[in-house]
């Protein structure tokens, strides 16, 4: 990642991060819409009920996202993990032999809280408290887990699916889950040389409550919670806008995702690059910005498929540098020492962005018959949040 030789406290977290986001991000989010059109054929399920599931679970747990923050910063980011990784796996299972609503809302209850404790936020944290000034590149690393893990899932899961079904297919990738990310988080370490956080010990003590006395901690959340709303809508209903509305084989659609998720992989990299080259907000501004401009390519789609392929790379270099670039950009502005709380609450609103928008987008749907309104929504919400990121200061005044 960088000329200066890393340790090997370092090399087991890029690879804690790398595997936990494989299998909870990567596997579980990004794995479960390719199963929505079974459950709307095998269960006559509507849009907007298949796209509740992941709005009722993110939206039980938000208001937890703050405590979630506190007990990382608390006790260390691999306790918390290793009760989540259980957790995401036991989801899957659960909702590989789900036969009622209620069942399908339990298990994406514990799909969320797998998500809160061994997702994003803990492993943000961690990379933060073991990189300084290659912290861009090492969270870019961890983050090719996503890119990975959705890039391969679509394809492990129709190769399931042609020679079991997806009640077997969800099944096997709860296991693999845990199989894939449990053994490295037993093996990392919270911090380095016992606990110290040397590269924190000069940062100035900022009141956790002070934060919200700053404007720049309300435009983060604006920013974030609009773009990924806008992402998690376009993901959540991508397969079956392929599948269902434009007839698309599965196959398509599985290469589709996976292009996605090539592609983000090339957005980590070249966004994490970027961010330890120039100012995050001008590399935030960067990644909204290409959201908001690939989402309109589906308009064109069903009269020009290959601009499908376009879309997905855009998009998928979009996806790539979104999740990544937040807590780059919170930890720059508030330091490391309360980055866990920071993004305990920045979370909150990712989560409950990432909960409606994809909602939103399938009540429309709905009440259309036509995704045209749906999109146009999703690209309204990454412009307003593109505009609140371009409002933040260059460099950390505020540290």
């Amino acid at each position: 990642m960088s000329k200066t030789k890393l340790s090997s406290g370092q090399i087991k977290v890029g690879a804690t991060g790398f595997l936990s986001l494989f299998a909870i991000v990567g596997i579980s989010f990004y794995g479960l819409p390719f199963f929505f059109d079974f459950w709307a054929e095998d269960f006559g399920w509507s849009r907007t009920t298949i796209t509740s599931g992941n709005a009722v679970g993110k939206m039980s747990i938000a208001v937890f996202a703050f405590l979630f923050g506190w007990l990382v910063d608390r006790f260390g980011p691999k306790r918390v993990m290793l009760i989540g990784i259980i957790l995401g796996g036991i989801s899957l299972m659960g909702l590989g032999n789900m036969t009622s609503l209620w069942m399908f809302y339990f298990f994406y209850f514990l799909n969320a809280m797998a998500y809160m404790t061994v997702g994003p936020l803990p492993n943000q944290v961690l990379i933060s408290r073991w990189f300084t000034t290659n912290r861009g590149k090492a969270m870019g690393f961890a983050y090719i887990g996503i890119g990975v893990g959705g890039m391969l899932v679509p394809q492990i899961a129709r190769f399931f699916n042609v020679h079991f079904n997806w009640h077997i297919s969800l099944t096997l990738l709860g296991a693999l889950m845990i199989l894939v990310a449990f053994p490295m988080i037993l093996l990392v370490k919270d911090n380095p040389e016992g606990g110290e956080l040397k590269h924190a010990a000069n940062e100035p003590k900022i009141p956790f409550r002070e934060v919200f006395k700053r404007r720049n901690v309300y435009l983060l959340i604006i920013g974030s919670a609009c773009s990924i709303g806008a992402v998690a809508g376009t993901i959540q209903h991508l397969k079956l806008f392929l599948s269902l509305d434009l007839e698309f084989s599965q196959k398509l659609a599985a290469n589709m995702f996976s292009m996605i998720l090539g592609a983000s992989i090339i957005g980590r990299i070249t966004m994490g690059i970027l961010a330890d080259m120039f100012p995050k907000k001008y590399v935030m501004i960067l990644i909204y910005t290409l959201v908001a401009a690939s989402i309109p390519l589906l308009y064109l789609v069903g009269d020009t498929p290959w601009i499908l392929y376009v879309f997905a790379f855009f998009f998928g270099v979009a996806l790539g540098g979104d999740y990544m670039i937040i807590p780059l950009m919170a930890a720059e502005l508030f330091g490391v020492k309360i980055l866990g709380r920071i993004m305990g609450v920045v979370i909150t609103a990712d989560v409950l962005g990432e909960a409606f928008a994809p909602l939103l987008v399938g009540y429309i749907r709905d009440q259309s018959h036509d995704y045209t309104m749906g999109f146009t929504a999703l690209i309204i919400l990454a412009v307003i949040g593109t505009i609140a990121i371009s409002l933040l200061p260059k460099k950390p005044a505020e540290k």
